[in-house]
């Protein structure tokens, strides 16, 4: 079975399950954020050339956070195909990080190019965190070994 869509997922150490949780919570809180108090704020991080209203922008993708992150707390049996979806997303948004760089646009306390340069390198840590914290890692071991 791919590594990808395990449905025996690999046992989680307490570490893991802990990092799951608090990636999804973290995920709620930013999708509700999206919807709501921050959501100007948002908008003004979507990039010019994104074909789409930005507002429409914003909405679709608290919805995926909050998706996502309430898939990672409850999904517990297929937290390793989440793992996979929720970094893949990740990796989707990291665009409009590198735009919000070029373009100098301030937002989130984000005033400064070094301020969001680091950003820059936290998103390929939020990747790894969504891969390890749901198993990914374990369940392509496990493949290999042929388990």
């Amino acid at each position: 079975m791919s590594a990808l869509v395990t449905t025996s997922p690999p046992p989680a150490t307490p570490l893991q399950h802990a990092a799951r949780i608090l990636l999804g919570a973290g995920l709620l809180f930013a999708g509700i954020a999206h919807l709501t108090f921050a959501r100007r704020t948002f908008q003004a991080q979507v990039p010019d050339w994104v074909p789409a209203d930005k507002d429409f922008v914003v909405i679709a993708s608290g919805i995926v956070e909050i998706t996502l992150g309430g898939a990672a707390i409850v999904l517990g049996r297929l937290r390793v195909p989440v793992g996979w979806i929720i970094a893949a997303f990740f990796v989707a948004v990291f665009p409009g990080n590198i735009s919000q760089f070029v373009t100098r646009s301030d937002a989130f306390g984000l005033d400064s190019d070094a301020a969001r340069g680091i950003r820059l390198v936290f998103q390929p840590l939020l990747v790894l965190w969504a891969l390890w914290s749901c198993g990914a890692f374990q369940a392509i071991r496990r493949e290999r070994q042929g388990r």
